[in-house]
């Protein structure tokens, strides 16, 4: 039997993500999304729901880097339940979405409108980059390194 655990989310951040670092030495940040309902009721306010991410590693690092508080953001992975004995031993359930990857869904200029401090821009691109790998025409198939 197929089995397929996918979720892929575009909300916007509720609090400015952390990174932490496990025992054996691994970043983590933990944090949550809200995303709005797609469909409002007639009258009433726009609704949204609040998500658990957790990210591991290199995502983790890209995100604490790269997104504050009210930072719209796009997250891809999967869903995960795990349980835990609380302080007063009183098991609880935890569903949390465990993100492989997470990409900005805004433009640059609203991006960096809520940024503080100078070493959190966004990342860019600019094409007259003098430093930017340079591409060179290719005459013909045989000097390509695969066969088409």
């Amino acid at each position: 039997m197929a089995s397929l655990n996918k979720v892929i989310l575009i909300g916007h951040l509720t609090a400015d993500p952390e990174l932490k670092t496990t025992a054996g030495n691994a970043t983590v940040t933990t944090f949550s999304i809200g995303v709005q309902r797609r469909f409002t009721k007639s009258g009433e306010a726009p609704q949204s729901d609040f998500f658990n991410i957790v990210a591991w590693r290199n995502t983790a690092e890209f995100i604490t880097k790269f997104f504050r508080k009210g930072n719209a953001i796009c997250i891809v992975g999967s869903l995960q339940n795990r349980s835990y004995a609380d302080k007063d031993g009183i098991k609880r359930y935890v569903t949390e979405v465990l993100a492989d990857e997470a990409s900005f869904v805004e433009k640059k200029s609203e991006a960096s409108a809520r940024f503080d401090g100078a070493d959190s821009k966004a990342p860019s691109f600019d094409s007259s980059d003098t430093d930017a790998p340079k591409f060179e025409e290719v005459d013909s198939d045989s000097d390509l390194p695969f066969s088409i």
